[in-house]
């Protein structure tokens, strides 16, 4: 058996996955990235990140991944074949003799929700459970990285439009979440566990307009958007429509609170505190300020 580790990561180009991929070799694991394109993949991660192209929707190519892995950081896109996807990575990863599975869940995530992604999350999280493999489920808040999809109109016009009305949301950095998931492949005692991952302070997305501007110096608006005008916009932009239904779905989970509360997990996992939304706004700046982002 080699005496490096090798961790399979899949979403290997996402806001979360690719930050995986980076801790995880800088703690010294060997890292085979999943992924459907490779030239994109080659251009995010870098030429020394080994790559295992394939697609969740072709299983041979989730077996040949897996092959000689000892760790599987598990992120599902989402899709209507979301629990297809993840539990057939699960039973492949069982059957491949990988030691243990690190599955990115959602904070709201429960078996029976109205809210297909949080069902979707829970049910996949309910198989991991019952696979007998080791694992693990890291359940993210949301994430700071979802404001990029208003680069452009911050960019241009100063605002940005969201149905998020005025809710407490304890955003997390979505490097916060990639730490967490790989100390959690690299050290003990976590199977069985389901960790709650937040950022240390639950924000308005007018908060957010304010701090934006003071990290930008420039005037940031956020503008309250019925949830109507929201899936046309998201429509319009490109969704397919069960995507675009399911983001606002989940903008109204938040308006509800289910991200209001925040958690002291990603302190007791890496050691320190969670970032604040200012550090993730200068990581962000140049690609909010309408250049290319670092």
């Amino acid at each position: 058996m080699n005496d490096v580790m090798t961790a399979l990561v899949t979403g290997a180009t996402g806001n979360v996955g690719s930050r995986v991929v980076t801790e995880l070799r800088d703690l010294g694991v060997r890292v085979r990235a999943f992924v459907r394109d490779p030239g994109r993949a080659a251009a995010l991660l870098g030429g020394e990140t080994e790559l295992a192209v394939g697609d969740f929707g072709e299983p041979s190519t989730i077996r040949r991944a897996l092959e000689d892995v000892d760790r599987v950081i598990l992120i599902c896109p989402n899709d209507p074949r979301q629990v297809e996807y993840g539990t057939g990575a699960i039973d492949a990863s069982a059957a491949a003799g990988v030691a243990q599975v690190v599955f990115l869940s959602t904070v709201g995530a429960q078996v029976g929700s109205p809210l297909v992604f949080f069902d979707q999350h829970a049910r996949i999280e309910e198989h991991l459970r019952g696979s007998g493999i080791p694992g693990v489920a890291l359940r993210a808040g949301h994430l700071m990285s979802n404001l990029i999809g208003s680069a452009a109109t911050i960019a241009q016009t100063g605002r940005f439009f969201l149905p998020a009305g005025d809710a407490p949301i304890a955003m997390v950095d979505p490097r916060d979440v990639a730490s967490s998931a790989a100390v959690v492949a690299t050290t003990a005692g976590h199977t069985g566990r389901t960790y709650e991952l937040t950022g240390p302070e639950a924000i308005s997305y007018a908060d957010v307009a304010r701090r934006l501007s003071g990290v930008l110096g420039r005037s940031v608006e956020y503008v309250d958007v019925p949830d109507e005008v929201a899936l046309a916009g998201l429509a319009q932009a490109g969704l397919p429509l069960w995507l675009a239904e399911q983001v606002v779905a989940v903008f109204g989970a938040l308006r509800a609170g289910v991200n209001a509360s925040t958690t002291g997990t990603v302190r007791e996992l890496t050691g320190r505190e969670p970032r604040r939304f200012e550090e993730f706004a200068r990581s962000v700046a140049p690609l909010l300020l309408g250049g290319q982002r670092d």
